[in-house]
């Protein structure tokens, strides 16, 4: 557990402010460790009492008989700075802050948090808090909170959560026990003035007895770390599970490029993480949906689903939500459906879903035999069964759940409707997971075969990820928008495929560079001052000689003129007309959490209409730029519709990966960069416009 050892399993704990009302705020952590049994020193601090519970209570931090490894800190708001202070000269390495009043409360607040931070710092002891509800390590009985989950059974189990919000953590972790799932650690983190959210979960990741993770965010500071953490977590095969609140997002409306007004912070975040294999859980509710199964089930190699069902309309509603979260219901062989015929009912069903009908009420072991023979087909990757009440044979389903899972290597999940709770027990204990419902059973399905599928992209990608090596550039001192043709450069010395190009001062000028590139060709406005050309009437296609190349010029200055008097015209752009079946963009962001992303969609001056666009984090392999374009609902429009050829994917992604380098290449002073629209064919991608914006 790395540098935050003591502060998660602490050998001594000392409580400062100490009350002898064990029910108080700062008298219930001592209640707790005694009655949960801590095997560790506990040292009561508060001038106030000389013995507490049976234990000497000590006049201040330097009259402890050994230094702590941990320190709760439970005074007032005005007193924490000097505890902190106490801590740092006595060499204490870490401690949790439950006061409140710091920068939750204001401009005041905030600076003695920082001051708390900063004495800190100093003397090396490391924080959890202020504002926070402290911590559970319930493998070795750390009961370093006040909160009201401790109150109940706290059993050790292979989950770690970790919550920036207390009251709903709690809630969270409340829920969780509800279902048996065992938290190893509940920890909230409360204002972060030291460890943040992403040290908490990489810490408890790293121990052994920890398999899956799970977190509540309200917001993320450090974005690196975030990536760093989520492909420690891939890389070690813990899942991650995470519910972010704030999906809303309005701080890209000032932005100069479509990717940067595109990129609010949600966006962004859900691209990020999607593509480093950290599931999104909508709600409480949907993120222990997928830490159950997550936690229980083995990893599915494909996206096979098999239903078993009591009822066939079950079996209809699910396969539908399992085609919406893009599983397949798998078509099951003739071998597969004879042998089906053979053990369920005539008017039963042996495709997928295979329905079982009512008949399993009287006959259970139909579930059995149903579940085995599917199960064994290889086009099933992972199964799900659905049943209702049953209250009369819970336990002939219990034993049934327990042979199957002794007879059938692949994952799969029970969905009980209105189970008995002593059904739910019974299974959890097995380590069966049990959904409540069609949806959530399929949800949580369909993030399981996520994760696999991430998890082998992750590994399959590492040479890919070794190999990158960055363009070495030559970036212009100026800020601003870029020139056309001094970006177009940049691109070209990145691999960027761009459409051939000369600025024209004159008509003249321009007529020339036509019948040099060929007709036909295209006409648009160059200016710094108008970064959106179609908005200024400043492009005009398809000129197919000498006069139209002309008239086009003079029309482009009179428009740019009327569009924007003051606008710095420095010409006119003649390109080469490209050809392409379908357009996209593509381009990058320097977002101010995780650095550079590179975005790909459907493009054309339509884009911030649809929204049909792809976030993830730079540098991208090819492979991870195959997925982002298969995640567009639009993908459909690449493979060719009304007769058009799909378009040459690798091509596409070759340069979504060029452009995804050239954005960490280019580091913070590239701030945002459009291409748009990139053409896209069976011969290949050009891009024909370019927007470049430099700190």
């Amino acid at each position: 557990m790395n540098s935050l050892k003591s502060l998660l399993s602490p050998a001594s704990i000392a409580i400062l402010g100490a009350s002898a009302e064990l029910n108080k705020v700062n008298g219930r952590t001592l209640k707790f460790l005694l009655e949960k049994g801590y095997r560790g020193h506990i040292f009561p601090v508060n001038r106030k009492y000389a013995a507490i519970a049976g234990l000497t209570c000590y006049p201040d931090v330097a009259a402890l008989p050994e230094t702590p490894d941990l320190a709760v800190i439970a005074v007032p708001a005005a007193h924490v700075l000097s505890a902190v202070r106490e801590l740092g000269k006595r060499g204490c390495p870490s401690a949790v802050i439950f006061s409140s009043g710091f920068a939750e409360m204001g401009e005041d607040g905030r600076r003695l948090e920082h001051e708390i931070a900063a004495a800190a710092r100093e003397s090396g002891l490391r924080l959890c808090g202020p504002n926070c509800l402290g911590l559970i390590n319930a493998w070795d009985q750390v009961i370093a909170t006040f909160g009201q989950f401790a109150e109940g059974p706290t059993p050790p189990g292979p989950v770690a959560f970790v919550t920036q919000s207390g009251a709903f953590g709690t809630a969270i972790a409340a829920l969780a026990r509800r279902r048996a799932l065992g938290l190893g650690y509940f920890i909230n983190t409360g204002n972060e003035c030291d460890i943040d959210f992403v040290q908490m979960m990489r810490a408890v990741l790293d121990d052994d007895r920890i398999a899956v993770g799970a977190g509540y965010l309200e917001g993320v500071r450090d974005g690196a770390g975030l990536k760093l953490l989520a492909e420690h977590a891939l890389s070690a095969g813990k899942p991650l599970t995470l519910t972010k609140v704030g999906r809303t997002d309005a701080g890209a409306k000032a932005a100069a490029s479509h990717t940067g007004a595109l990129a609010g912070s949600d966006a962004v975040f859900d691209g990020v993480i999607r593509g480093l294999g950290v599931t999104r859980a909508r709600n409480e509710e949907h993120m222990l949906d997928i830490v159950e199964v997550l936690g229980s089930c083995k990893l599915p190699e494909g996206r096979g689903l098999g239903i078993v069902t009591q009822s066939g309309g079950a079996g209809v509603l699910m396969a539908d939500r399992a085609e919406e979260t893009g599983l397949m219901v798998s078509e099951l062989s003739p071998q597969t459906r004879a042998q089906l015929a053979a053990v369920i009912p005539a008017f039963g069903t042996t495709g997928n879903p295979v329905d079982v009908t009512g008949q399993f009420v009287s006959d259970p072991n139909l579930l059995l035999d149903s579940m085995r023979i599917m199960m064994s087909d290889p086009q099933v990757h992972v199964g799900i069964v659905w049943l209702q009440l049953m209250d009369a044979h819970v336990d002939h389903l219990i034993d049934i759940f327990a042979k199957i899972k002794d007879l059938i290597s692949k994952p799969w999940v029970v969905c009980w409707v209105a189970a008995p709770e002593a059904a739910l027990a019974k299974m959890r204990s097995k380590g069966i997971p049990v959904l409540r419902g069609a949806d959530p059973a399929v949800d949580a399905v369909a993030a399981l075969v996520r994760y696999a599928e991430a998890r082998r992209h992750w590994l399959d990608d590492a040479p890919s990820r070794a190999a990158l090596k960055l363009p070495d550039l030559d970036l212009p001192a100026q800020p601003g928008p870029v020139s056309s043709l001094e970006g177009r450069a940049l691109l070209h010395s990145c691999g960027v495929n761009t459409a051939a190009a000369e600025l024209a001062v004159t008509a003249d000028d321009a007529v020339t560079a036509a019948e040099a590139l060929g007709y036909p060709v295209v006409l648009k406005i160059e200016s710094p001052d108008i970064l959106h050309k179609t908005e200024a009437r400043g492009v005009v296609l398809n000129l197919k000689d000498a006069a139209a190349v002309r008239s086009a010029f003079a029309q482009l200055i009179a428009n740019a003129r009327q569009y924007k008097p003051d606008a710095r015209i420095k010409g006119v752009l003649v390109q080469k007309m490209a050809a392409g079946e379908v357009e996209l963009v593509i381009g990058l962001k320097r977002d101010p959490v995780f650095g550079p992303v590179v975005m790909v969609g459907l493009g054309g001056v339509l884009i911030e209409v649809f929204k049909d666009v792809v976030f993830r984090a730079a540098p991208v392999t090819e492979g991870e730029a195959l997925r982002m374009l298969d995640e567009l609902k639009s993908r459909v429009v690449l493979d060719g519709v009304r007769g058009k050829p799909p378009v040459d994917r690798i091509a596409l992604a070759g340069m979504i990966c060029a452009v995804s380098h050239f954005g960490v290449a280019a580091g913070p002073r590239l701030a945002e960069l459009d291409l748009n629209p990139v053409l896209a064919g069976p011969q290949g991608v050009t891009a024909v416009d370019w927007l470049m914006v430099f700190d």
